[in-house]
C-alpha cells in the first residue's frame, strides 16, 4: 500500500538517509534547518515501513519551489515519482498555489524528461549552477 503524508523536524534523519543514498543534496543540518523554514511542507513516499520518496517544497505567498525530490534508485520508472508528483501538484492546488518551480540540472535527462511529463516549462538558466560546471534549468508550471 502506497502512503504520502506530511513529515516533521523528528524525520530529518530519514530524509537524510534517503537522501545520501540518491542524490546527496544536503548535509544533516541542512535538512534539520529545512523543516524549521516557514512555508516549508516536507511530504514523504512510503511502502509499509519504508520511506521510499521524498517531495520538499516551500511556499511563498501563491507560489511553491520544490527544493528537493527524489525517488530511492530500485523503485524508479515504476509509476512512484509520478505518484508523487500528482500528490504535490493536487497539495499546491489545495492551497491555492498559482505557480510551482524547481531547477533541474540540464545533464539529468531523466529528470526533465519525467518534469516535462507534468507540464513543466525551462524559463531560464543558471550557468555552472553545479559543482561539476552544469547549468541548471529553471522550470515552472502553471496550477
Amino acid at each position: 500500500m502506497i502512503l504520502i503524508k506530511e513529515i516533521y523536524q523528528e524525520d530529518y534523519e530519514c530524509c537524510f538517509k534517503l537522501d545520501s543514498i540518491t542524490i546527496g543534496l544536503w548535509s544533516k543540518s541542512q535538512w534539520k534547518s529545512e523543516f524549521k523554514k516557514k512555508g516549508v511542507k516536507v511530504f514523504a513516499l512510503s511502502l509499509p515501513r519504508t520511506i521510499i520518496g521524498i517531495c520538499v517544497f516551500h511556499v511563498v505567498v501563491d507560489e511553491a519551489q520544490i527544493n528537493y525530490f527524489s525517488i530511492l534508485k530500485d523503485y524508479r520508472r515504476e509509476g512512484y515519482g509520478s505518484h508523487l508528483m500528482y500528490f504535490s501538484i493536487e497539495k499546491c492546488k489545495q492551497l491555492n498555489l498559482k505557480k510551482l518551480s524547481l531547477e533541474v540540472s540540464e545533464a539529468n535527462l531523466a529528470g526533465n524528461k519525467f518534469y516535462e511529463y507534468f507540464d513543466f516549462l525551462t524559463v531560464g538558466k543558471r550557468k555552472n549552477y553545479y559543482k561539476n560546471g552544469v547549468d541548471a534549468l529553471l522550470k515552472e508550471k502553471l496550477i
